[in-house]
C-alpha cells in the first residue's frame, strides 16, 4: 500500500485582532501549525521561524528517524527564537506553539506543545489527540476543575509550555503513529478549538469530502462564534495511491503556506488547489469603459458627478455607522494590564486606533508588577484579556495570589518543641508553577 495526502491549509486573523501571529504549513510529507505569542511585534516572528524551519523537513525521511529528526528540527527552532529574543530586544518574550505531523513510509511521527491541537476522524469517531499544555488542563488533570469549568475558565489560554523566550528546554510531547487510508486529521489554533466543540468539529469532519470546503467552514464557524483570536486550520486525508477510484481525489503536491509565515499574510484566508488555480488562469480581463470611442483630449466624455457624490455619501455615513458600533462594542471589552507600577483594570480595548485611545483605566490596583514571577509579569505587560468586568476582576485576583506566592518567605524563630507539633522537616505544598499566556495577540 502507497500512502499519500490530500490537504488544504486556512489561516483567518479573526475579528478582533490586528495582525495575524498564527502561521500555517501544509505539504505532501508535513503538517504543521504554530499559534505565536509575544504581543504585536513578537508573535508573528515566532511563528514564522518556526515553521520556516519545519518547512525543511518536507521531503521523503527513513521512517526509523522521523520522530528524532522532528524533535530536533523543532529544537532548532527554539533556538533560533532565543537568538533572536537576545539580538532584538523589541523582540523578548516571543514564543509560539508547535503541532507538527511529518510522513514516512506509513507513519507519522507527532510534535506538539503548547495549546494548539491534532484531531484526528477514523472509522467515523473523531477524538482529540494532543493535550493542552495549559493551566487549566493541569487542574482538570489535577481533579480541580469539571470540564464544563474548564469550558469556561477565564484562564482556560494560559499556557504552562512553548517554544521561545520562556523556557530555554522545552519538553515536548513526541509519538509515532500509522497512517491508515481513509483516516482525516485536523490540525489547528486555539482561535478554532476554543470556539468550536468537539461534536461541531467531529460534523464538520464528516460533512465535507473536500478537505479545502471542510477547512473553510471550520474557519466560518470560529468566526460565527466571534473570532476573538487568529484561526488556523489544516485538514489532511490519508489515501491509498492504489485505491484511489476519481482522479479529484488524486494527492495534493504542492506545499501550503498560510498565516504569517505566508507572502500573502493580510489576506483572511488561502486559496489553493488545482481549482482555485484554473478559476485564476481563466478569470476574464474586465472591460475597459469607452476603449472603444473616439475621444480626443480636447473633447472629453462628459459624465455627472452626482451618481459619485451620492455613492461618497452614502459610503461615509455607512464608515460613519460601522466605526460607532465597533467603538461602542470596545467599550463593553475589559482587559488587564500596567501602567509601568501596579497591575490595572482597563476598559476597552488594548489596541489604540490611530491616535485614539480605546481605553481607559478604570481600576489600578496594589498589586505591584515586581512582586509577580517573571512570566506572570510578561503577561500583564502584554495585557490579558476579559470578556467581562467579573473575569477581569476574577484574573486580579489570581495575579494577587500569584504575587503574594512570589514573596520571599519571612524569616521567623522556631518555636520550641512541646512534643506535639508538626514535624519541621515535613513536606510543604509545593509551589504552584507560574502560567504563561499567549499574547494579546492571540493568538490565534
Amino acid at each position: 500500500m502507497s500512502i499519500a495526502l490530500r490537504y488544504a491549509a486556512r489561516s483567518d486573523v479573526g475579528l478582533v485582532r490586528s495582525n495575524n501571529q498564527d502561521s500555517g504549513y501544509a505539504g505532501s510529507h508535513l503538517l504543521v501549525v504554530a499559534d505565536g505569542m509575544g504581543g504585536h511585534a513578537g508573535g508573528d516572528v515566532a511563528s514564522s521561524v518556526a515553521i520556516g524551519r519545519l518547512a525543511r523537513l518536507d521531503s521523503e525521511t527513513p521512517a526509523s528517524d522521523i520522530v528524532a529528526t522532528l524533535e530536533e528540527s523543532v529544537l532548532d527552532a527554539n533556538q533560533e527564537i532565543l537568538r533572536r529574543a537576545r539580538d532584538e530586544p523589541q523582540l523578548r518574550g516571543l514564543g509560539t506553539t508547535i503541532t507538527a505531523m511529518l510522513r514516512a513510509e506509513g507513519k507519522f511521527a507527532l510534535a506538539h506543545i503548547g495549546d494548539s491541537r491534532a484531531y484526528l476522524l477514523r472509522e467515523d469517531e473523531t477524538i482529540q489527540v494532543t493535550k493542552d499544555h495549559t493551566f487549566v488542563q493541569r487542574l482538570l488533570d489535577e481533579g480541580r476543575l469539571t470540564e464544563e469549568e474548564a469550558e469556561r475558565h477565564p484562564q482556560r489560554s494560559v499556557l504552562m509550555r512553548v517554544l521561545g523566550d520562556v523556557d530555554a528546554d522545552p519538553e515536548l510531547d513526541l509519538s509515532l503513529r500509522p497512517a491508515h487510508a481513509g483516516d482525516r486529521w485536523m490540525l489547528c489554533s486555539d482561535g478554532l478549538s476554543g470556539l468550536v466543540s468537539l461534536d461541531t468539529i467531529d460534523a464538520t469532519l464528516k460533512a465535507f469530502e473536500d478537505p479545502g470546503e471542510c477547512a473553510d467552514e471550520l474557519i466560518q464557524l470560529a468566526l460565527k462564534g466571534g473570532g476573538p483570536d487568529n484561526i488556523t486550520c489544516l485538514v489532511a486525508d490519508v489515501v491509498d495511491l492504489d485505491e484511489l477510484p476519481r482522479a479529484e481525489e488524486a494527492p495534493s503536491t504542492s506545499p501550503q503556506i498560510v498565516g504569517s509565515a505566508a507572502r500573502t499574510r493580510h489576506q483572511p484566508t488561502a486559496a489553493s488547489g488545482p481549482a482555485a488555480k484554473a478559476a485564476a488562469l481563466t478569470r476574464e480581463e474586465p472591460e475597459v469603459p469607452y476603449e472603444d470611442d473616439d475621444f480626443t483630449e480636447d473633447e472629453p466624455p462628459r459624465r455627472s458627478p452626482w451618481p459619485a457624490l451620492v455613492a461618497v455619501t452614502l459610503l461615509v455615513a455607512l464608515l460613519g455607522g460601522v466605526l460607532w458600533a465597533g467603538y461602542a462594542w470596545s467599550q463593553r471589552q475589559f482587559f488587564v494590564g500596567t501602567d509601568g507600577t501596579n497591575v490595572v483594570l482597563y476598559q476597552g480595548l488594548s489596541q489604540d486606533l490611530g491616535p485614539i485611545s480605546l481605553s481607559e483605566p478604570i481600576e489600578v490596583t496594589d498589586i505591584s508588577v515586581e512582586d509577580l514571577p517573571e512570566v506572570t509579569r510578561q503577561q500583564v505587560e502584554r495585557t490579558i484579556s476579559a470578556g467581562d468586568r467579573e473575569s477581569a476582576e476574577q484574573i486580579i485576583d489570581r495575579l494577587d495570589q500569584a504575587a503574594m506566592a512570589n514573596l520571599p518567605p519571612e524569616a521567623t524563630e522556631p518555636a520550641p518543641s512541646d512534643g506535639g507539633g508538626a514535624s519541621s522537616d515535613g513536606g510543604g505544598e509545593p509551589a504552584t508553577p507560574t502560567p504563561s499566556t499567549t499574547g494579546e495577540g492571540e493568538d490565534s
